[in-house]
C-alpha cells in the first residue's frame, strides 16, 4: 500500500491508503454521453485523475468496437474536452477543447470519423453546453465573457479584497455560425440564462433564465423564447418554483419543463409541466406520479421520454402529455448520467446512451435500444468492490413510506455485530440510489473498515412524489431526522447492529443534518459533518446563494428570523456529547467556512471532543485529489477511533489484500 501524507490547513494526515481509496482512485471515470443521431455510435468523454482533475478526453464508438479518439490537440496532448454535441445529420461532431489554447475553451467541429477538426471560436471567458440548431447551420452555446472560473456554485469562489463589490459575468446564448465560426451573442447583457433548447424550425430558442449573479438566481429564473433572427423576446412563465430542462416539442406548439423545489442547480425534481409555445398557462401533465422526474425529450411521436428519481432507483419512461398516461420502459437499481441529462436520445427515440453504474459495477457506457442496452467501453471491467453487498430497505414513518440503502460490512460474518454509519445526501433536494463511489467524501469508505452504511431518502428528498419533496418546508431537521431516526431503529431490529458502535455523516444539506442530529440525541457516539450549516442566521448572510432559502424557510432572514432559528443546530448547541469531525473548504459559496469555524468553535467552547479542518482553495465540490484523499484518510480515522470495536465485534478492519 502507498502512503499519504497530506498538508490541510496547519493539519497532517498519514496513513495507508485504504481498500476504498485504491479502487475508486483507479476507476476511470466517464462524464457525458451523447447518441449520435441515427443511434449507432456513441460520444463520450472520459476523465483523468492526474495531474488535473479536470483534464478529460472526448471518444466515439459503439457497442462492440474500440472507441476512437477526437481530439483537437495533437501529439496525444492531454487537455480539456468535453460537451459532445451531433449535427443534426450525424456527419459532424462539435465540443469544445482548451488543447489549443491553455485554459481557454474554444468551440471546434470536426467530423464523424475525427478527422478535419475546425476552430470555430476565439473567445475569451467560458463556455458551455454547444447544441446544433435543427437546420444545421449554427451552433448555439452558453458563454460567459471574461469569466474568472467554470459556471457554478460549487466550484470555488473568488477571495474578496479591499472595497468588495459585485461583479457580475453573465452567461448569454451565443449563436456560432457553423461555416465561418462568426459569434453573434444574442440573449440580453443583464440575464444569466441556465438552459436552452432550440425549436424545431430553428427560429427560436426558449431559455431559463434571471438578471443578476448567475448562481445565485437559479432559483428564480423564468422562461422566456427568443427569436434567432432578430433577438426579439418574448417572456412565457414566471414560475411558482425552481424549473428545469425547457424542451421545445417536435410539432413547435408547445414546451414541456420541470417544475419543482429544488434546493441545487443540476439536481432537478418535480413534476412536469407544458406551455403553448406563444404563451399561457402551463399544465401539470404529472400531477400524481410516484417519482421525481429529472430530464425530459420530446419523441417524434409526440409522447415524452423522461428518467425519474423512483423508491431510490432509476426509471426511463414515456408520457402522454394529454392523457397523462405513463409507460415505464426500463427501471435498474442504479445511476444514469450523460451529462446535463439522465440519458441521450437517438432522433427516432428507438436508441439511448448513458453512463451507468451501480454499488456492483463501476461506471462504463452503454448505448442501444432502450431495455436491451450494450456496453460502449470497458475500462473497469477488472475492478471489484472491496465494500460489502447492497438491500434497499423500507420503514415506516409518521405514515409515510421512507426508503434508503443497506451496505454491509465488507466479509460480513454471521453471529457478530457491526458498528454503523448513518450517511445524509446533500440536497436536500436529491436521492441516494445505488451508483459506484468516487473518492472523497464518500462514507461507503467505512464497509472495508467493518460497518454497515446506511443511506436514508428522508421527507425532502427525491423519489416519492413532489409532496414529499416538499415536506420539510419550514420544518428543517424536524421531520426529516425522524424520518432517519426511524430508519435506524428499523435496521438494529432487523440486523446485528451494534447500538452503541452508531456513527452519523454528510456533506452539505448532508452535513447540515450531521450538526442537527447531535444536538437533537445522544444516540450517535461519532459524527463527521461536511461543509455543514451550524447557524442558518448567520448563513443567510455569508453565503452567495441565499435565494434558495426562500422556497424552504418561506420568508429571508430579515423578515422571519425566528423560523430560521428555529432550525440552527447553534441554538442547541449545549445538548452535543457527540464527537464531531468537521471538514470544508475555505472557498466554499455555497456552505462557508465560518459556517463550521462557528459549530467547531461551540463544540470546544463546551469541551465536547472535536476537530476542524480546512482545506484550501476548495469550493463546495473538491477538485484537488490529495484533498479528495484527506478526506477518506481522515473520516475513516474518526469513526474508528470514536467507535473503536469491542469484545465480540467484528475486528476493527476487515478489509482484502
Amino acid at each position: 500500500m502507498r502512503l499519504i501524507c497530506l498538508l490541510a490547513g496547519a493539519l497532517a494526515a498519514c496513513a495507508a491508503d485504504s481498500p476504498f481509496e485504491t479502487v475508486t482512485t483507479a476507476t476511470v471515470q466517464f462524464r457525458q454521453a451523447a447518441i449520435s443521431p441515427d443511434g449507432r455510435e456513441v460520444a463520450f468523454v472520459q476523465g483523468l485523475r492526474d495531474p488535473d482533475s479536470r483534464n478529460s478526453l472526448l471518444f466515439v464508438g459503439s457497442p462492440g468496437t474500440k472507441p476512437r479518439r477526437i481530439t483537437a490537440g495533437t501529439g496525444g496532448a492531454v487537455c480539456q474536452e468535453k460537451d459532445p454535441a451531433w449535427s443534426p445529420d450525424g456527419k459532424s461532431l462539435a465540443f469544445l477543447s482548451d488543447c489549443r489554447s491553455l485554459k481557454q475553451l474554444q468551440l471546434f467541429v470536426a467530423d464523424r470519423s475525427g478527422a478535419n477538426v475546425r476552430k470555430l471560436t476565439s473567445l475569451k471567458g467560458y463556455l458551455q453546453v454547444p447544441k446544433w440548431s435543427p437546420r444545421g447551420k449554427e451552433v448555439a452555446v452558453l458563454f460567459t465573457e471574461n469569466a474568472v472560473r467554470a459556471a457554478g456554485a460549487t466550484e470555488a469562489a473568488a477571495k474578496d479584497a479591499g472595497v468588495v463589490e459585485e461583479v457580475i459575468h453573465e452567461q448569454r446564448l451565443t449563436l456560432v455560425d457553423a461555416a465561418s465560426g462568426a459569434p453573434r451573442i444574442l440573449s440580453p447583457d443583464d440575464t444569466y440564462v441556465y438552459e436552452y433548447s432550440w425549436s424545431p424550425d430553428s427560429s427560436h430558442l426558449t431559455y431559463t433564465a434571471a438578471k443578476g449573479a448567475g448562481d445565485n438566481n437559479w432559483w428564480v429564473a423564468q422562461l422566456y423564447s427568443i427569436s434567432a433572427d432578430s433577438g426579439e423576446i418574448r417572456h412565457l412563465l414566471k414560475p411558482d418554483m425552481q424549473i428545469a430542462d425547457p424542451r421545445w416539442s417536435k410539432d413547435g406548439k408547445q414546451i414541456a419543463f420541470i417544475q419543482g423545489l429544488m434546493s441545487d442547480e443540476g439536481s432537478t425534481g418535480g413534476d412536469i409541466y407544458a406551455i403553448p409555445a406563444a404563451g399561457g398557462n402551463p399544465r401539470n401533465l404529472t400531477p400524481d406520479i410516484s417519482g421525481s422526474p429529472s430530464s425530459i425529450e420530446w419523441l417524434p411521436t409526440g409522447r415524452i421520454l423522461f428518467s425519474e428519481v423512483v423508491d431510490g432507483s432509476t426509471a426511463i419512461a414515456t408520457l402522454d402529455p394529454n392523457t397523462g398516461e405513463t409507460e415505464v420502459l426500463w427501471k435498474g437499481d442504479e445511476s444514469l448520467r450523460a451529462g446535463g441529462e439522465t440519458v441521450s436520445i437517438s432522433d427516432d427515440g428507438k436508441s439511448a446512451a448513458s453512463v451507468r453504474s451501480s454499488f456492483s459495477a463501476p461506471p462504463e457506457v452503454w448505448a442501444g435500444p432502450i431495455n436491451d442496452w450494450k456496453p460502449v467501453t470497458n475500462a473497469n471491467a477488472a475492478l471489484k468492490p472491496v465494500w460489502g453487498k447492497s438491500e434497499k430497505l423500507h420503514w415506516m414513518s409518521e405514515g409515510k413510506r421512507i426508503d434508503g440503502w443497506l451496505i454491509y460490512p465488507l466479509n460480513f460474518q454471521p453471529g457478530r455485530k457491526y458498528g454503523m454509519i448513518v450517511s445524509v445526501h446533500g440536497g436536500p433536494s436529491a436521492a441516494k440510489r445505488p451508483s459506484w463511489p468516487v473518492t472523497g467524501f464518500d462514507l461507503n469508505a467505512l464497509s472495508p473498515e467493518g460497518f454497515f452504511v446506511l443511506y436514508p431518502n428522508p421527507r425532502g428528498s427525491f423519489g416519492a412524489g413532489d409532496a414529499f419533496t416538499r415536506g420539510n418546508i419550514k420544518d428543517f431537521g424536524y421531520g426529516d431526522l425522524r424520518d432517519i431516526l426511524a430508519g435506524v431503529n428499523q435496521a438494529v431490529h432487523d440486523y446485528p447492529i451494534d447500538e452503541e458502535r452508531l456513527g452519523i455523516g454528510g456533506w452539505s444539506y448532508g452535513g447540515y443534518m450531521t450538526m442537527w442530529t447531535v444536538t437533537q440525541t445522544h444516540r450517535f457516539k461519532a459524527a463527521v459533518a461536511g461543509a455543514g450549516i451550524a447557524n442558518w442566521q448567520s448563513y443567510y448572510g455569508q453565503n452567495l446563494i441565499d435565494q434558495w432559502m426562500i422556497p424552504f424557510f418561506g420568508a429571508s432572514v430579515y423578515d422571519d428570523p425566528a423560523i430560521y432559528a428555529r432550525s440552527s443546530p447553534i441554538t442547541f448547541i449545549k445538548n452535543v456529547r457527540t464527537p464531531t469531525l468537521i471538514l470544508v473548504g475555505d472557498s466554499d459559496e455555497e456552505c462557508p467556512s465560518p459556517q463550521s469555524y462557528e459549530f467547531w468553535h461551540a463544540l470546544k467552547s463546551e469541551g465536547v471532543k472535536t476537530r476542524l479542518v480546512i482545506y484550501p482553495g476548495e469550493g463546495h465540490h473538491f477538485r484537488k485529489p490529495e484533498n479528495q484523499k484527506d478526506l477518506v484518510a481522515r473520516t475513516i480515522a474518526w469513526f474508528k477511533e470514536n467507535l473503536p470495536a469491542g469484545p465480540g465485534n467484528t475486528p476493527e478492519t476487515t478489509s482484502r489484500p
